[in-house]
């Protein structure tokens, strides 16, 4: 059986995650704002290679547990569209809250490449919420049966989705015009995220009985 539809399933909600603010969209948003437009970059990079990681911590474990407990499959996939619904009323919830961004001092802001990638990797690995969601959606998405090149492949959908969205950011921020259209729209966005994550868990929850 082909696992283009589990790796389709996978990018769509990790794209919905990926948009939704949080940690690592503060951290690249400030650099884009406050550094350089190359340190946003790497800054993305590093996001992009942390959630990497954490995808294929996530697989693994997860294989390794629906081969010692074969029922865990199910429970696995409810549980993890339970927690996308969580999160989608989460990120629903917090879209009251602007999001702000300070001014730093120059010299602060300045980095070298080497250490906006470490801080942005370091960023990625730390955040609890990060590593839940992905365990979650690949418990939702991932077949009974996973090999190796699909927890690959797995890992290698979420490296260029969360790299390629905060090279967006990265881009978007450092110029005047996006980054204003976007701190003014920031509440719709958010909402319209939150809605999207919800559906898609509902529908994976209806899944798992039918």
């Amino acid at each position: 059986m082909s696992n283009w539809p589990a790796l389709l399933g996978i990018f769509s909600a990790v794209v919905l995650g990926a948009i939704s603010p949080g940690p690592s969209f503060v951290l690249v948003a400030r650099t884009a704002m406050t550094a350089s437009r190359r340190e946003a970059l790497v800054t993305a990079l590093g996001m992009g290679t942390g959630a990497f990681l954490l995808a294929e911590a996530a697989a693994l474990g997860l294989q390794a547990l629906m081969l010692a407990f074969p029922w865990l499959y199910g429970a696995l996939r409810l549980l993890g569209s339970l927690y996308l619904g969580y999160l989608g009323v989460s990120i629903w919830r917090a879209s009251r809250k602007s999001l702000i961004v300070t001014d730093r001092e120059t010299d602060q802001a300045k980095r070298t490449g080497v250490r906006a990638f470490t801080l942005a990797l370091l960023t990625q690995l730390s955040n609890p919420a990060t590593a839940i969601a992905l365990a979650s959606i690949f418990a939702a998405f991932m077949p009974e049966r996973m090999s190796p090149l699909f927890a690959l492949s797995a890992g290698l959908v979420v490296f260029m989705v969360d790299a390629g969205w905060y090279t967006i950011v990265a881009l978007a921020l450092s110029s005047d015009g996006p980054r204003t259209a976007y701190l003014r729209h920031q509440g719709p966005i958010d909402r319209a995220v939150g809605a999207l994550i919800v559906i898609l868990a509902a529908r994976l929850s209806l899944a798992v009985f039918f």
